[in-house]
């Protein structure tokens, strides 16, 4: 017997659940929109029954399992071809190289090591490099991969000086370039960094900067060979 929202024995009825519920999603004297959601469950579950509210719960556990194996057994996406060109530089590499004086600074010489070593999945080419000479010393990050939607490769370094760095790469032949703009002086200066391998352990470099695309400058040489 119901008793003033209570059945036999104590225990809460409907009446008292739903009205314990409206009390518990109060802010302010107003419903919350949480009442409504529970409010609607409640209406259901009498409309439908218990059983086959349970036997619902079943099948969408099963649906929820198929779809997780179904994603499982999805195959892991594959580093394209053009990426493979990028183990050459995978390795310890040891650069030389003679900064040119002029807009950079004074010149000299700077000697770097740099250890680039593939990412897990084979997608981007992580490198660390470590580098001192006439301007003073410093680490790098680097991170090389490729754009399938721009087909060219991509190159972003970050070191300790706070400067960045975003290039974009592409190879002919033997040789590679990669190109960045970059701001100097309140200037907009254009950049390009020209790899000519020589052999699997070696390559050289040069570093030219243009204000107009046109006229390029020499701002730094030299030759890498890995360890």
């Amino acid at each position: 017997m119901i008793i003033a929202g209570e059945l036999a024995g104590g225990r809460p009825g409907p009446a008292t659940l739903v009205e314990n519920a409206q009390a518990k999603h109060l802010v302010d004297g107003l419903v919350t929109p949480a009442y409504y959601v529970l409010r609607f469950i409640h209406v259901v579950r009498i409309a439908i029954g218990r059983e086959e509210m349970k036997h619902i719960g079943i099948a969408l556990a099963v649906f929820l399992f198929c779809a997780a194996a179904a994603l499982a057994q999805m195959e892991a996406p594959k580093p394209g071809p053009e990426l493979k060109k990028l183990d050459l530089l995978a390795g310890t590499w040891t650069i030389d190289a003679d900064l040119k004086a002029g807009p950079m600074g004074p010149g000299g010489k700077i000697t770097e090591t740099e250890k680039c070593v593939w990412q897990e999945g084979g997608f981007y080419l992580v490198c660390n490099s470590n580098y001192t000479g006439a301007m003073g010393s410093g680490v790098g990050l680097s991170v090389m991969g490729y754009s399938t939607e721009d087909k060219v490769y991509t190159y972003h370094e970050f070191n300790s000086w706070g400067e960045a760095d975003d290039s974009k790469g592409t190879i002919d032949g033997d040789a590679w370039t990669w190109t960045n703009d970059s701001k100097m002086g309140g200037m907009t200066m254009k950049g390009k960094y020209t790899m000519k391998v020589l052999s699997p352990t070696s390559y050289s470099m040069s570093y030219e900067m243009s204000q107009d695309g046109t006229k390029w400058m020499t701002a730094m040489d030299g030759k890498a060979m890995k360890k």
